[in-house]
């Protein structure tokens, strides 16, 4: 009997938490597992600000998969709310999917890597991801070297499926904790917001990018087109003419591309006004973080 198989009615349901560095490829495996695009993908580091819910039912089991932020020492406000999320999501785990990159090698405990003094209670399940990206002799060196690990490509599927069914065979007999339809518990609002700064992070050099937040002050799915309206914040005004850009350019750009991004979400025409704003120094003022939708302190 496969761990996806249960008898006489019984199910699976809890809560998957993935974690890990930044940019190990968290979101990309979210996505893949849940068969639709959730949480943003981005090569720049910490593009996950907060937690992602995703929501893969089968009529055997339900997992709610949590895409986290980046275990990273943080340097100022907005990242102590990254790892903050990343830890509450860790306390919640009846399972931990605890990724690295391949081309990084053995990585270190997660006890480390998320600075933790106790070891978190959900079942710990280590993957190593990116395999696709290692010569094949590298590779065999790592398998030997982690004989217990999981070894996957959340860009290609290699592993996935004996991953999913690892983490099936660890998440406890319950009923399902939401209706089987749903995908995730978050907005369309939200997911909208996360697709226009996951546009920004694509088309902007290194250094704007992480001064950037999106907010949706208005979602109206009553009209055709449907009507989004959205705020960018940056924290000064020279980053402003940046996304700006000569004549506009770059934010109707910015504009255009995420616009596409939302209808494929509510598969609909939309409207999408987009405005930039200044909000100075965001990232390290409590207050606006909390405006933004960031939960500050533990």
């Amino acid at each position: 009997m496969s761990a996806e198989s249960l008898p006489g009615g019984v199910t699976r349901a809890g809560i998957v938490t993935l974690a890990g560095k930044p940019n190990v490829g968290k979101s990309t495996l979210l996505n893949r597992i849940v068969g639709q695009k959730l949480s943003i993908t981005s090569e720049k580091p910490q593009s996950t600000r907060d937690r992602v819910v995703g929501i893969y039912t089968t009529p055997e089991f339900q997992m709610v998969l949590l895409d986290t932020p980046g275990l990273l020492e943080p340097q100022y406000r907005l990242q102590e709310a990254m790892r903050a999320a990343a830890r509450r999501a860790l306390e919640d785990a009846d399972v931990i999917v605890y990724l690295s990159d391949a081309r990084e090698g053995t990585p270190p405990p997660l006890t480390e890597a998320a600075d933790l003094t106790v070891a978190p209670g959900g079942h710990l399940l280590t993957v190593i991801n990116k395999m696709d990206t290692l010569p094949p002799e590298r590779a065999q060196e790592l398998r030997l070297a982690l004989p217990h690990a999981h070894f996957i490509s959340g860009l290609t599927g290699e592993g996935v499926p004996e991953l999913r069914a690892a983490i099936v065979a660890n998440l406890p007999e319950s009923p399902f904790l939401y209706p089987e339809d749903e995908v995730s518990t978050q907005s369309l609002r939200f997911f909208a917001a996360e697709l226009v700064r996951e546009t920004a992070l694509e088309q902007l050099g290194e250094e704007v990018p992480y001064s950037v937040a999106c907010v949706v002050e208005e979602f109206r799915e009553d009209r055709s087109p449907v009507y989004v309206r959205a705020l960018i914040y940056v924290e000064r005004e020279s980053q402003k003419r940046i996304i700006i850009g000569a004549k506009g350019a770059r934010i109707r750009s910015i504009g255009e591309a995420a616009r596409g991004k939302i209808e494929s979400l509510v598969g609909a025409q939309v409207y999408l006004d987009l405005w930039v704003k200044v909000a100075s120094n965001w990232r390290r003022d409590a207050g606006a973080l909390e405006r933004f939708g960031y939960r500050v302190g533990g």
